[in-house]
Parts: structure tokens; sequence; C-alpha cells
């Protein structure tokens, strides 16, 4: 595994995958995940870079890869998912789920958008303490392929908001229109999103952000989507690399 691609800090694609699991089995799916398919995806070139629990659903979990480009992706998830790691836990990991098809393949929405992976964050194996803060993840459902005006408002509107909010950190992504080079992993196809990521430092700042949000973007911001935001306030895992 020596001679494989390190893992990149600054994806240019990036899964948001979202899991539904069988009531009560979240935390056996986190303890298996963050001990035996960290090192083992990132021994690969892809970037595990955040793993996260949805408080507002006690059987939903969601995490985010990312990949230097489409080819490293194939590349990745052909030597995951056809190794010895994904071969012995397998079985396990799905037992724990009911669905694992709601995936969203994305690209940084402009140069520089993405939010920088830095494995440094991440606490070693067998850590069990929940790193600190609280991370949005907003999937805006669009009415076609995000062009160039909304992403100047995003830039002018939607970002500034969440800065003031008190945002430690952002990322934004769009639908990658390549089509799905892994087909053994199902993805969302035909639609067009843009996906906001914002790391926070209080948990409930999320709740008062909403007056900024609807008075300063929700109204302009409805023109481009094809349905309401699906927002998630999620907490990070104990070796989460994406935390306050």
């Amino acid at each position: 595994m020596s001679n494989q691609p390190l893992p990149p800090h600054h994806p240019q694609v990036v899964e948001l995958r979202r899991y539904t699991l069988h009531p009560g089995r979240r935390d056996a799916l986190i303890d298996l995940f963050d001990r035996e398919f960290v090192e083992s995806q990132e021994a690969e070139g892809m970037s595990v870079m955040g793993q996260f629990r949805d408080l507002d659903d006690p059987d939903r979990f969601v995490w985010l890869r990312g990949f230097a480009d489409m080819a490293a992706r194939a590349h990745g998830l052909q030597g995951f998912y056809g190794g010895p790691v994904w071969a012995a836990h397998r079985d396990a990991a799905n037992a724990t789920m009911i669905d694992s098809d709601d995936v969203l393949l994305l690209r940084p929405a402009w140069d520089g958008a993405g939010l920088a992976h830095d494995p440094a964050r991440r606490a070693e194996p067998g850590a069990c303490a929940v790193p600190p803060g609280a991370v949005d993840v907003t999937v805006f459902s669009l009415k076609d392929a995000a062009g160039p005006a909304l992403l100047d408002f995003c830039r002018a509107r939607m970002v500034p908001v969440l800065r003031r909010g008190g945002a430690l950190a952002q990322g934004w992504y769009v639908t990658e229109p390549g089509p799905n080079n892994f087909p053994r992993l199902p993805v969302r196809e035909g639609e067009s999103v843009l996906v906001g990521v914002a790391v926070f430092e209080d948990p409930a700042v999320h709740d008062v952000l909403q007056e900024d949000w609807q008075r300063d973007v929700a109204p302009a911001l409805s023109q481009w989507l094809a349905q309401p935001p699906h927002s998630m306030k999620l907490m990070p895992t104990a070796r989460s690399a994406i935390h306050a």
C-alpha cells in the first residue's frame, strides 16, 4: 500500500453519504467505522473527511469521502471494496444498514470552495471523546445545474450570513456532472444540487441563524430551488477530521 497516492487535503470530488440504519445500530456502525474504515480507505488514496451523527435522527449516519479526481475515485473504491478490510467487515457493517444509496457525488462549487481536509485533526485510533462543535450540511435541490448567477449569490449573500453567524469553516459543492464510475456503489442521479457544509463551535447556532437566513437569503434564493432545502445538524464522531 505504500505506493498508493496520499489522500488529498483539498478533494476535487466528494461523496456526501447518508445512511439509514436499523434502530439502535448507529453506535455499532460508528465504532466499526472509526476502528476499521478510516486508515484502510486512506491507504487507497481516498480522504475520510468527516463522520457524523444526525442530531435530529438517531438512525442516520452521515459522512464525507473525498478524492483527488474521478479517476482516483474509481481506483480508490476498487482497491478498498476489493480488498481484505472490507471483505473482513462488510457483513457486520451491512447488518447495521437499511439503506446506503442516498449518496450525492459533488465537486467544489468554485475554485477554493471545498472544505479543506486535515487528517492531523483526527483523533488517534481508539479515541472515544467526541470532538467539539457541530456541522451543518444543507442540500439545496435546484431546478437546473448551478450557474454563475447562483454561485455569485452564494458567495455574496450565503457565505457572509454563515460567517457572521459564527461559521469557523465553510465548504460549497455542486453536482459532479460526470457519470458514476464505480456503479457498484449507487449515487443519486438526474438531479442538480448546491450543498453547503459549515462548521460551528456552538451546536445551538443553527437555530439562531434562521432569522438572518430567512431575511437575507431565503427570498432571493427561492428562484433557483426545485424544493425546500434539506438541512442536517450533525455531531462529529470521535475520529472525524471535520470538527470545531
